[in-house]
């Protein structure tokens, strides 16, 4: 999804030629843009981005691009809406692709159907995968461009799976599976103290993305195409959060209470954990860090298999000028063409955008050398949008509190998604 951050200030300085007459031209005109940019997951981003920045600039002669990073998407959408309401808001930026519908309440951002102008524009915006655009177009038009996109996958110990007698070539395809193994992983010394759990699902920092998953899974989606409505009380939303408590409350193969977003990936390098749950976002890392043999497979299936996509989209915000809007838009293209796409996902372990960027002689060289670069790609046959609604960090908030009461046992499942879907109606009301 996905879940998950740093911000930023991106400076072009465009050269604009103005022509007097037919004959007489006038020195160019600067145009300065900021961007806010997120690190989600981690890994050097910055320095990956930094690098793109740089063959910008060689690309395109006269625009400068300096580049400031900190904060997460929280903190990217927060300091967004600060400058929009203090006059100054940024001129573009990478912000949640589910923030959607908080950014058209706020007016804050203009489609990019207003933006582009030739045939060649027209089919750029229809380049990207259809999953992607579930977070991305709303009322007919196109508000955000795939960027830094993900889904939820699956990484897995093979070398833990031979220990523990399975199968290393045979992930868990079900959520029985998925019990049945992470119990066969999960190890425990003669004092009974777990030292190696079978499952890690994070719970901290994006928790609603995790829980979309198991959602869809068990054939519930969150919420109405519209973002009006939301289905936290549904019977099979209830079922998954059961199904996600029982994990450690009953079947005894994950920790009780939190298991952190930021510190899950270090525990899973470290054989802390066995199996988990995290964005492709961290596959590079992985791949550059694990000291064992590793594997990634697309998530269980209960109902059927699923993830929400996650991640951020480029936004072009509605007080900048023409000239400005005109720069945004150049460098936006030029950072999502299909070289480019198939650059960012290769480095970073983010999926490629849309689906020429797997054609690229990149991208297949790198696909026949580490197959696990298509997995969150092949996911996104079975992929639904994240949870996007109005007032969406409102809504998000509701339903993270409401999970961590039922998995830090202050509430019973029914009881917290009750309460939640309660608290999402009152929030959703004037919208219907």
């Amino acid at each position: 999804m996905f879940r998950k951050i740093g911000a930023g200030i991106i400076t072009l300085l465009c050269g604009a030629l103005l022509l007097g007459s037919g004959l007489m031209s006038r020195p160019a005109q600067a145009v300065e843009l900021q961007m806010y940019y997120p690190v989600a997951v981690g890994g050097p981003l910055t320095k990956i981005m930094d690098g793109l920045v740089a063959d910008f600039e060689k690309a395109n002669p006269g625009i400068t691009i300096k580049a400031v990073y900190a904060g997460n998407y929280t903190d990217t959408m927060t300091k967004a809406m600060t400058a929009l309401r203090g006059g100054q808001p940024p001129q573009l930026s990478v912000i949640l692709s589910a923030d959607m519908y908080t950014l058209i309440d706020e007016d804050a951002v203009v489609p990019f159907d207003d933006l582009v102008k030739t045939p060649e524009d027209k089919a750029w915006l229809h380049s990207f995968y259809p999953g992607f655009m579930l977070n991305s177009r709303t009322g007919g038009k196109t508000w955000g461009i795939p960027f830094q996109r993900s889904t939820i996958v699956m990484y897995y110990n093979k070398d833990a799976f031979r220990e523990a007698g399975l199968d290393p070539n045979k992930p868990p395809a079900t959520w029985g599976e998925l019990v049945a193994a992470a119990k066969k992983l999960t190890k425990r010394d003669a004092s009974g103290k777990v030292t190696q759990w079978g499952l890690e699902i994070p719970s901290t920092g994006y928790p609603y993305w995790m829980f979309g998953a198991l959602c869809i899974q068990n054939g519930q989606v969150l919420m109405n195409k519209d973002g009006n409505h939301t289905y936290f009380d549904a019977p099979a939303t209830i079922q998954a959060l059961q199904f996600w408590y029982d994990l450690s409350h009953k079947d005894g193969v994950m920790p009780k209470g939190a298991v952190e977003w930021s510190t899950l990936r270090q525990d899973f390098l470290e054989r802390r954990t066995a199996i988990m749950w995290h964005s492709t976002g961290n596959l590079t890392a992985v791949k550059n860090n694990a000291k064992f043999d590793f594997g990634v497979a697309m998530l269980p299936a209960q109902k059927r298999r699923g993830s929400p996509t996650g991640g951020g989209n480029f936004y072009v915000f509605k007080r900048s000028t023409p000239a400005e809007k005109a720069a945004a838009l150049k460098f936006i293209k030029w950072m999502t063409q299909p070289e480019r796409t198939a650059e960012w996902s290769i480095k970073t372990g983010y999926v490629a955008t849309r689906p020429d960027a797997y054609k690229t002689a990149a991208m297949e060289a790198y696909a026949k050398t580490f197959p696990p670069a298509v997995v969150a790609r092949d996911q996104l046959e079975y992929a639904t949008a994240e949870l996007s609604t109005h007032e969406n960090g409102r809504i998000y908030k509701v339903l993270n509190d409401a999970l961590q009461a039922a998995l830090t046992d202050a509430k019973t499942p029914a009881r917290s998604l009750k309460d939640a879907q309660r608290q999402a109606d009152r929030i959703l009301r004037r919208y219907r």
